[in-house]
């Protein structure tokens, strides 16, 4: 069976100098907010270009930090309208609804499954205060045009990054450094992925990081004196040594993605499989590799039947969960339609190209 995602052979790369690692975090000590947690963050913050970044429990979490944070210093204000795009994980939204903003769901551009410019104007009102931009499966959005809009509309620019480290855009820039603030999971699965939920949050903005520092720590400026009503959501210091282990095989790790993926773009001949949109550039790092099938479950009963595993990033969009039963009366035809045909192919830094000739011939025979 080719998996879909080998999560032991992925980390078992690192076992050795993450053994080394774990002696040195057990000799020290000192397991909440050390010196790992701050040697991360430094090391993160540098790789995205930023100047600040907060460790966080998970991307979740790193989400609501960065709304809370804004609400706290009243840059935002309750039932604010947040465009967030409607094809996203339901994440995206529930950080949004969690603290009471407004969730303004936009549909996709159907070619890269992000939210465009000319999209979000078309959903914006006076109200709108916020962009949430989620770059969806690895691929950036244009931000170029995005942050020319907020700008122009005095708008936030958030980017939900957990699918998207070490993307690069045409100017050089990462992701994580394309607008106000940015959200990362380092959940097990992501292209940077600890052994265990963790998250991060990245900005140039001193007030902001300030705060959610607070914010992740029961709003504590210093021991037993609180500023916010804040949570307990820090990054815990054992993920911090393994992320850190890991951080310096990412680049590398991500351009082996877009060599398979360039590979199943050259190769999959089938008129049946509808191929995703790459310009061949940085900009996208293929935490997902996302064809559109029309008898999807057909075409995944197939691949399973010649041992190769897939999966759907997601089958049920946002607006039609019951959790958000409020939305369910939206008509989002672009969104459902991929919702209904997506499945995401294997796609790792460990998978051999032997394993992605095996997939593309099988895809080719698919009738």
């Amino acid at each position: 069976m080719i998996k879909f995602l080998d999560l032991h052979k992925l980390n078992l790369r690192f076992e050795a100098e993450f053994q080394e690692k774990f002696k040195q975090f057990l000799d020290s000590g000192f397991y909440i907010l050390g010196e790992q947690v701050t040697n991360f963050e430094k090391q993160f913050a540098n790789y995205c270009g930023s100047k600040y970044c907060i460790g966080v429990g998970n991307g979740l979490d790193a989400l609501v930090l960065i709304f809370k944070a804004y609400l706290e210093l009243g840059w935002l204000k309750k039932n604010d309208e947040i465009i967030v795009p409607a094809n996203t994980f339901i994440a995206s939204i529930l950080a949004i609804e969690e603290v009471g903003l407004k969730p303004i769901l936009v549909e996709p551009d159907v070619e890269t499954y992000n939210i465009s410019a000319t999209n979000i104007e078309n959903y914006m009102t006076p109200r709108t205060r916020a962009i949430l931009i989620v770059h969806l499966y690895g691929q950036l959005a244009h931000m170029k045009a995005i942050n020319a809009l907020a700008q122009q509309n005095d708008l936030i620019v958030i980017e939900d990054a957990a699918q998207a480290h070490g993307a690069v855009n045409n100017e050089g820039i990462k992701s994580g450094n394309l607008g106000h603030v940015a959200a990362f999971s380092f959940y097990p699965t992501k292209n940077l992925g600890a052994l265990g939920d963790a998250g991060a949050v990245t900005t140039n903005n001193k007030h902001l990081s300030d705060t959610i520092k607070k914010l992740r720590n029961y709003g504590s400026s210093s021991k037993y004196t609180y500023d916010h009503i804040g949570r307990n959501s820090r990054l815990d210091e054992i993920q911090a040594v393994f992320l850190s282990v890991k951080l310096k095989a990412l680049d590398s790790d991500n351009r082996k993605r877009q060599e398979i993926a360039k590979y199943y773009l050259s190769k999959i001949k089938n008129q049946k499989i509808e191929l995703p949109f790459y310009d061949m550039s940085k900009s996208h790092v293929f935490y997902a590799f996302v064809v559109r099938v029309k008898r999807r479950q057909e075409f995944m009963d197939y691949l399973e039947e010649n041992q190769i595993e897939t999966l759907v990033h997601y089958p049920i969009p946002p607006h039609m969960q019951k959790a958000l039963s409020h939305l369910n009366s939206l008509s989002l035809p672009a969104t459902e339609a991929i919702h209904n045909d997506i499945v995401s192919l294997p796609m790792s830094p460990v998978l051999t190209f032997g394993e992605v000739e095996i997939i593309t011939n099988v895809i080719n025979r698919y009738s």
